[in-house]
């Protein structure tokens, strides 16, 4: 905490000094400026229409500028050796007019084609949209700044053509997911890389969305080639906001948003609950209920339990009023030499779940001079200060799912229950199966987390002769995160890794997390316009990077807390504890050299080529393996430009063909796999030994090399109507070969080993759309959609023909339930084919003396799964893929795709005489979701006691149960007493994952709904206001579904890329009303 108020003070002391004195300077010129004249005049549209906000300044006195009212007047005060005026306004040409001896100035600005001559960020450089040969797309600072949320990554949901954003559950810091063009690794990450201001970073969610001027997003490996081997998955490019020429102009932003939990789940009725667990006992005990009489009473008494008041425990954990508060404060200025913006961000959300909150601080400054006509620096520093609170996404690296929070919400009992407590039941809790109060969960599962960020770059550019640049850069990053994990008495942990005098007290992990990255790169680049004439332009880009990460993570566990100790406590008394272990673990460094090159090339704007190379040593890789090298070419042609197009001029503003080829690289495995590591560890579990040296449990594999991919990219860009249409249409053919696979190497002493082995293919295509349909003066209407089709499939997996892999939320129990085979794709669920359940009619009839059901000779027998006990009519019948009347683990098959097979979105906006109204839409068609929570919250398993799902409720679930609290085995009355129900008994010994809990995961969400207005200007420029705009906004209002769980946009398992879709006991979402301001002044 001192080190982040030291750190702001000296900011602080900069920027005051910084004002004093390069604008001290500007004040005292102006006030030199004794002479001076005042002009006026009028701007308007080729149509007559005056042009409201259009800005006017003095040619070489940015200070000196107005921007017209609301009839297009303006009335500018200009030095008297002025001699040009400079008019611009987003949508026009820009304009320049001489003053001459004039007083009174009217001018006519001309439409220009919107987004042609926008610069768009391309790695290490820029290009005008128009001239872009590659896939590239891109999101403006306008609609990010229309969307007030906290991460840049939601601001671009369902805006962008082949790029899918996944918010994985609703927890403050969840995890989102950006996905380009599917992402070609198995079980490698396939996440994008991210540069923000030329600096690649690890995550972008710490960024305030009001630092960015633009997000940019690179496909095809002729954009991302640049970028070598961390491209393979796509780039994100954000650039934060600079300073501009002009006047000091500052900006707030305000809003506060209330949100409570989107979507609750039905559970039995407290009488309900009361009765399944009273025939539960006697399916269990065979006929004995004295498991349920301890703890309800006699089965003559249960309708007390018909009024008995309940506990809406989804309310009590996850049903508090959440709030927001987010605060922006950014100035900005400059004048030709001088340039600066600075920002200052804050953000205080309460979460809606019990002890979950999350505050974040982001400073950012950039200055930029001029210190001589051929010299130009800039500097930039950027901290961010994170605290997060609560559990969070505690599920991701838990030691077992036992410890599941939203678990305890649903299946807690719903009343109170007298001695029905954590230390009820058998010890190995077959009968409660880890069964807590709710509340008491949270706060043994507590953990508070906290990043700090500081990210310092400069660079100089030196104009060595004309057109000639050398441009040196330099970065460094400073990441520190602290993660304080605590575990109270109730959680697996407690119970299973202590040491046996530890065992049920609690205990605390403390980790620190230090990493260091430092950039150099070094650019020379020359554009050949001279010596080629107009017609020709050849620029050329050679350079340079150096990149170095080192990482160290501090790890101390506490055993054996005193019992009463709270997460509070334990943090800050650990020495009232017992150390375990103290781990201080220096990763691999991971160095990345590079050598890169780029030629741009076009004729009359009409033909156009991009050439890319680039070579990238890592030290991930052992000699002869090393260098990676990435070529890629793209070629562009202007079709409107061609003269047998003229006819078309007066609806065809742009037509572009664009071809692409090339390869980009991917690295990302952990570093120090050459050669075999040794692991320092603690145990409690091998007698008279406290610490032990073993191999890691990864295998070495000095033969690795870079994982490479290949893509072609076929592309048309149109704009029509005077700009007022434009769109894209893409197609693409990825291959990914040399696939870095953590392959399973059981019998070797290892658990896996990094190998190159197989190839996959993503390949689809994509449209985009924009429709400015009415632009008029006081009111205007657009949309704007985009939809991106993809398939994945593994070509090949080396040695391997398939394997499976487990999401392990019910540990053991249902082992491997996803299936990678060549064919096949990533995110194919494998299970059993549900088949409804038993009839009477399945059976011949019941065996007293043996005490059990006898299936008809050719019925399918599932007992090996669901238990010999649990066969019986009304049971959970599965499909025998075999065809040997038996169903078993031989009868899995593949049945569901986490897959989409399109995703997009759209969005509306419109305006009216002040009034602005913006609806964002997303959605994903064709994706299966794992719904593990309705499996456990629908079965027994082994366990008693606890609540279900509505849909098991009664009338609906298979009975056995008489009126007068006996089991039925007669044939005839079991079949009249369930001739309405449709659901199969819940009674089973373990769960079983089947077809019916692959649900249809396709969604179509109002993301957004935003009605602002914004005060005349009239109004508010007698307060020097410049504008002022008031709004409010609903986020996640509605999500059309027939998703049955909380929210279908979901991946809880996320320990492994070969287990998504899996909704597990995910942070529920929330839905939010914001309300908000804007003031420019």
């Amino acid at each position: 905490m001192r080190t982040q108020k030291k750190f702001i003070s000296i900011l602080f002391f900069i920027l005051v000094g910084f004002f004093v004195q390069v604008y001290g300077f500007t004040d005292q010129n102006n006030l030199i400026q004794q002479n001076e004249r005042t002009i006026k005049g009028t701007v308007k549209t080729t149509d007559g229409e005056p042009l409201i906000g259009v800005s006017v300044i003095v040619a070489g006195s940015p200070s000196a500028g107005t921007v017209t009212n609301l009839n297009g007047d303006f009335t500018i005060t200009a030095p008297a050796n002025a001699t040009k005026l400079q008019f611009s306004y987003v949508g026009m040409k820009p304009l320049t007019v001489e003053i001459g001896n004039r007083s009174v100035i009217n001018v006519v600005m001309t439409e220009e084609a919107i987004g042609l001559n926008e610069v768009v960020a391309i790695g290490y450089g820029t290009v005008k949209r128009k001239d872009i040969t590659g896939s590239v797309v891109s999101v403006s600072s306008d609609a990010i700044m229309n969307i007030p949320v906290s991460s840049p990554a939601e601001a671009i949901s369902g805006k962008l053509a082949g790029v899918q954003v996944t918010t994985t559950e609703g927890s403050p810091d969840a995890e989102i997911r950006i996905r380009v063009r599917g992402g070609g690794s198995i079980t490698g990450s396939n996440k994008p890389l991210l540069i923000v201001d030329g600096f690649p970073v690890q995550s972008i969610d710490d960024i305030s969305p009001y630092d960015i001027e633009s997000i940019d997003i690179l496909k095809d490996a002729s954009s991302t080639a640049i970028y070598g081997s961390r491209g393979a998955n796509g780039v994100v490019i954000i650039t934060t906001k600079s300073g501009k020429e002009g006047k000091i102009t500052a900006n707030y932003n305000f809003y506060t948003a209330a949100k409570k939990i989107a979507k609750t789940l039905d559970v039995l009725s407290p009488s309900d609950y009361a009765k399944w667990q009273y025939e539960l006992a006697l399916l269990k005990n065979d006929g004995d209920a004295s498991s349920y009489e301890k703890y309800f009473g006699n089965y003559q008494d249960i309708d007390l339990y018909n009024n008995v008041p309940s506990n809406n425990w989804q309310d009590l954990v996850f049903g508090r009023t959440g709030t927001t508060f987010n605060h922006n404060l950014s100035i900005n200025g400059g004048d030709s030499k001088n340039k600066f913006s600075f920002s200052f961000s804050h953000i205080d959300d309460k979460a809606i779940m019990q002890m979950s909150s999350f505050k974040r601080d982001n400073i950012n400054f950039k200055y930029t001079t001029n210190p001589s006509k051929n010299v130009s620096m800039n500097f930039s520093t950027r901290y961010i200060n994170t605290k997060i609170n609560g559990g969070g996404m505690n599920e991701q690296k838990e030691v077992s799912s036992a410890d599941s929070r939203l678990k305890y919400a649903m299946i807690y009992p719903p009343f109170p229950l007298k001695d029905l407590t954590s230390e009820a039941g058998t010890s190995d809790d077959t009968e409660i199966g880890n069964l807590y109060n709710p509340l008491v969960a949270i706060s043994d599962n507590d953990r508070q987390q906290k990043r700090n960020n500081l990210n310092m770059a400069g660079d100089i550019t030196w104009k060595a002769f004309d057109n000639f640049k050398l441009k040196v850069e330099f970065g460094y990053e400073n990441y520190r995160a602290e993660d304080q994990r605590f575990y109270g008495t109730t959680t697996y942990y407690i119970k299973n890794i202590p040491s046996s005098e530890n065992q049920g007290y609690p205990a605390a992990e403390l980790n620190n997390t230090f990493l260091n990255t430092f950039r150099n790169t070094n650019t020379v680049s020359y554009d050949f316009k001279k010596l080629l004439g107009t017609s020709h332009h050849l620029d050329v880009l050679l350079g340079e990077e150096y990149i170095f990460n080192s990482k160290q993570t501090l790890t101390n566990t506490i055993h054996g807390y005193p019992k009463s100790f709270t997460s509070t406590n334990a943090f800050r008394l650990t020495s009232q504890g017992t150390p375990y272990n103290i781990e201080n673990y220096y990763s691999p460094d991971d160095i990345l050299l590079s050598f890169f090159g780029r030629a741009n090339y076009d004729y009359l704007s009409r033909y156009l080529m991009s050439v890319t190379f680039r070579a990238d040593g890592s030290s991930k890789f052992s000699k002869g393996n090393k260098w990676g090298y990435f070529p890629s070419a793209a070629l562009a042609w202007r079709i409107s430009s061609e003269p047998f197009m003229e006819s078309t001029q007066s609806w065809l503003d742009d037509l572009k063909l664009r071809l692409s080829y090339g390869t980009a690289g991917n690295n990302n495995i952990p570093s120090g796999q050459m050669t075999q590591s040794f692991d320092s560890k603690s145990t409690s579990w091998i007698n008279n030994v406290a610490s032990y040296w073993s191999p890691s449990k990864i295998m070495a594999n000095p033969d690795l090399k870079w994982e490479t991919t290949v893509t072609r990219n076929l592309g048309l860009d149109f704009v029509l109507l005077k700009s007022k249409l434009n769109g894209t249409i893409e197609g693409y053919y990825n291959t990914t070969s040399d696939l870095l696979i953590n392959f399973p190497v059981p019998g070797t002493g290892y658990d896996t080993q990094y190998r190159n082995m197989g190839e996959t293919q993503n390949k689809g295509v994509e449209f985009t759309l924009n429709w400015i349909a009415i632009d008029k003066k006081n009111y205007g209407l657009s949309f704007s959609g985009n939809i991106g089709f993809n398939k994945n499939k593994i070509n090949s997996l080396g040695i391997m023909s398939d394997f499976g892999a487990a999401s392990g939320w019910a540990s053991t129990e249902i082992g491997n339930d996803y299936w990678i085979a060549a064919g096949g794709s990533v995110g194919q669920m494998y299970g059993y084919r549900s088949d409804g359940r038993y009839e009477v009619s399945d059976f011949e009839g019941y065996d007293s003396v043996k005490k059990k059901w006898i299936l008809k000779e050719g019925v399918v027998d599932c007992s090996s799964v669901i238990g010999s006990d649990a066969l019986r009519p009304g049971a959970m019948k599965l499909k025998d893929i075999t065809n040997d009347s038996i169903v078993n683990s031989k009868d899995y098959t593949i049945i569901g795709n986490a897959n989409p097979l399109h995703t997009g979105g759209f969005t509306i906006n419109g305006r009216l005489y002040g009034f602005d109204l913006s609806a964002n839409f997303n959605w994903s068609y064709g994706n299966d979701v794992y719904n593990a929570n309705k499996i456990e919250y629908t079965s027994t398993s082994k366990y008693q006691y606890r609540n279900m799902l509505a849909i098991m409720a009664d009338g609906k679930r298979w009975t056995n149960l008489k009126s007068d609290g006996t089991i039925s085995n007669n044939p005839a009355e079991l079949e009249a007493m369930n001739a309405n129900t449709t659901m199969w008994s819940p009674y089973m010994s373990k769960y079983v994952f089947s077809d019916w809990a692959v649900e249809d995961g396709s969604f179509l969400r109002l993301n957004t709904l935003t009605l602002g207005y914004t005060l005349p200007v009239h109004l508010i420029r007698q307060i020097k206001i410049q504008q002022l705009r008031f709004y409010v906004t609903g986020y996640n209002l509605y999500c059309w579904t027939n998703y049955s769980g909380f929210d279908p946009e979901v991946s809880t398992r996320r320990k492994t890329e070969l287990t998504p879709s899996v909704d597990y006991s995910a942070y529920p979402k929330s839905r939010q009303v914001v309300f908000g301001l804007n003031l420019n002044f």
